[in-house]
């Protein structure tokens, strides 16, 4: 089927509530129907990342599979890896609707859903026994009435370390109120120390990610980089939404509460991803995630710093053959500038990233 078909398909969604369209595409994705592209693939495209083998760099971040429900069809898209989530131990219904807002003249999304998800046991009914073509990561969280939140994190471990091929500890929700805070020295030491116990206590060791947040200072960038090294975290996926609305003052729902994503995050993410990259070093794993929404924006992260990249509003907005297109994309310029694999374009702005101040 073309492309119109499916853009007249995304026409048909953006004329409903946003979170009435995102239910009705992850009840299609479910259900099997949808595009079944031919993906592109091959050693241009392949990478190994904290021991895991990616058939590419592309994943769909969390978020927008909150369930589990539709990980087979988001793979058959193309992408090398699912992140769903975020999963809390207890299920929870989290802000009160409506809690989507687009912003399509920027390509952005403001949300406030607040870790709405079915809860860890319902989450794991629907992943035992199955077996996906590509890489699943699980993104952890807390309960808004946790009394112990980072016991949450702990349980979300013992969990799903079954299933998952990794997990994502996401501390930087702006839509559970206080949860930021975990961003902090004192807390990301006990996170680690207790996450990270328990990881090493299961019969397979899984990756441990971190994500953080946008809207963090020079100093804060230092802490975090220092604590990852000190706990061997395998990874920091950056990053998450954002509470500025610099880019986006005078748009229609802009005033709304919640964290903006998509084109308007992309450049700080990228600047953050950047400095984070010059204080970890070479070695730790880097996730780039904010604002892609085609190869290039994919390929600018790669080339600030990330291993692998994942997107979520560039996908509502481009629809369901994005990530084709984003891989092809990738093959083409890999061909372009005679790279043998995609990887080798990290790195090559890291510098010119890093530079920049830190947008107000």
């Amino acid at each position: 089927m073309s492309n119109s078909f499916y853009d007249f398909g995304r026409d048909l969604l953006f004329a409903l509530p946003p979170e009435q369209a995102h239910n009705l595409a992850i009840k299609a994705l479910s259900s099997g129907y949808g595009p079944r592209p031919d993906i592109p693939s091959g050693a241009g495209l392949a990478t190994t990342v904290a021991g895991l083998q990616f058939a590419n760099p592309l994943g769909m971040a969390a978020g927008f599979d909150k369930n589990a429900k539709a990980v087979s069809g988001l793979f058959r898209l193309g992408f090398g890896a699912v992140e769903i989530g975020s999963v809390t131990p207890k299920a929870q219904d989290g802000n009160p609707a409506p809690r989507i807002f687009r912003l399509p003249g920027h390509r952005g999304i403001i949300n406030r859903m607040g870790f709405n998800n079915d809860g860890h046991a319902e989450v794991l009914s629907r992943l035992n026994g199955r077996s996906f073509k590509g890489v699943l990561g699980v993104n952890i969280g807390a309960n808004k009435d946790s009394d112990d939140r980072i016991g949450d994190y702990v349980a979300g471990i013992t969990a799903f370390n079954e299933v998952a091929d990794y997990f994502t500890a996401n501390i930087s929700s702006p839509n559970t109120p206080g949860l930021r805070s975990l961003q902090t020295r004192e807390s990301l030491k006990e996170l680690f120390e207790r996450v990270l116990e328990e990881r090493d206590r299961q019969s397979v060791r899984r990756p441990v990610f971190l994500k953080i947040a946008p809207d963090l200072g020079e100093e804060e960038i230092d802490a975090i980089a220092e604590e990852c090294a000190a706990h061997t975290i395998d990874g920091i996926v950056i990053s998450n939404t954002t509470l500025s609305r610099r880019d986006v003052e005078g748009a229609r729902n802009a005033d709304q509460a919640g964290g903006l994503s998509g084109r308007p995050v992309f450049l700080r993410s990228t600047i953050v991803l950047a400095k984070m990259r010059q204080r970890v070093g070479p070695d730790m794993p880097l996730i780039g995630v904010g604002g892609i929404e085609n190869a290039e924006t994919a390929a600018e992260k790669i080339r600030a710093g990330a291993d692998l990249v994942q997107i979520y509003s560039g996908f509502i907005y481009g629809g369901p053959l994005l990530a084709v297109r984003i891989l092809e994309g990738l093959k083409d310029l890999c061909a372009a500038e005679g790279l043998d694999n995609i990887s080798e374009l990290r790195d090559r702005k890291t510098a010119d990233y890093a530079s920049r101040s830190l947008p107000a």
